[in-house]
């Protein structure tokens, strides 16, 4: 599993050395800290929020603990290995943006050769136990969409187009997959539907966040659509995905047969992302100054919503 995101590194050492090789100022811990911190833990945490709920979704009650955290654990490990070799592919640009400057490749903590292995052994670790503890079609699934990320958008779009962040969030719609094939064995219209939610968040998500580091993307030459067009284009895109997005997470209603919870939720969650939506949009209008759009607002408001929304996709089958 992987998701096109973005958060901190957890690892921020002190020293620094030439490409050649580790840090030898660097202590134990700042090398801990920083491999932990290629694996990006905080998209992982927002990756296991869209895989657990469908669990219980697809189980209709609480699926087996074991189960649960053989997932948990084969999916850690795959979006914790996407973002691993994003950081080896992205060291030089992460070099010269503010948001990125201090992850560990950056300032040689670990050097790329150790970390692409790092990445790899992740990959091949949350294939053999998503393959022998979950099933093989999950397993595929993770991996596949561990690919698509390194390769689709992290290789191909990123640097190429405004719609990087459209098509390279796909590989961030999968958990909703592969929780429910976990449970499930097979792909059904539910995880379709939540798998078409998470994509229609991804813009607003993604592009509010790069207005807010817009500069940082322009002065390494990564097309974000908030480099390429005016804050207010940007604006009115977020709002048109936005509404695509609520409409879909209501789909879900008449697809699975939901009881009353989850639409009330979902109509509650998507009115106040689509009034932030709309407010930043009419501050774009008004200003092209990041102090007055604060698009952080819509970003944070982004992963509540999200967060939400899929607590509600867990706790509905059990009111039932």
């Amino acid at each position: 599993m992987t998701y096109v995101g973005h958060s901190a590194s957890a690892a921020e050492p002190s020293t620094t050395s030439d490409e050649g090789g580790e840090t030898d100022k660097a202590t134990f811990k700042d090398v801990v800290a920083a491999y932990v911190g290629l694996t990006k833990p905080r998209v992982i945490e927002l990756l296991l929020l869209t895989t657990v709920p469908v669990m219980f979704f697809a189980a209709r009650g609480i699926p087996e603990l074991s189960l649960v955290l053989w997932t948990v654990l084969g999916g850690a490990l795959s979006a914790g290995s996407a973002s691993a070799y994003n950081c080896v592919y992205d060291r030089d640009i992460d070099e010269q943006m503010r948001r990125t400057k201090r992850r560990a490749l950056p300032r040689h903590v670990v050097t790329p050769v150790s970390a692409l292995v790092f990445a790899t052994v992740l990959a091949v670790l949350s294939t053999v136990v998503l393959w022998t503890q979950v099933n093989e079609l999950s397993a595929l699934l993770s991996l596949g969409a561990n690919a698509f990320y390194v390769f689709v958008y992290t290789m191909l779009l990123k640097r190429r187009t405004t719609q990087n962040i459209v098509w390279g969030g796909i590989a961030g719609c999968f958990p909703t997959l592969i929780g429910w094939t976990a449970v499930t064995g097979q792909l059904a219209w539910e995880p379709v539907v939540l798998f078409m939610v998470v994509f229609f968040w991804t813009p607003p998500h993604t592009w509010a966040l790069a207005l807010r580091y817009r500069e940082d993307y322009a002065n390494v030459d990564v097309p974000m659509l908030p480099v390429v067009a005016p804050a207010a284009v940007v604006g009115r895109q977020i709002v048109i995905y936005s509404w695509v997005m609520v409409a879909t997470s209501l789909l879900l209603w008449p697809v699975a047969d939901t009881g009353w919870f989850y639409p009330v939720v979902a109509t509650i969650l998507g009115a106040v992302f689509l009034v932030e939506a709309h407010r930043m949009w009419g501050r774009t209008k008004r200003s092209n100054d990041l102090t007055d759009i604060a698009p952080m607002r819509l970003f944070h408001n982004s992963n509540l919503y999200l967060s939400l929304l899929f607590v509600a996709v867990a706790i509905d089958p059990l009111l039932r």
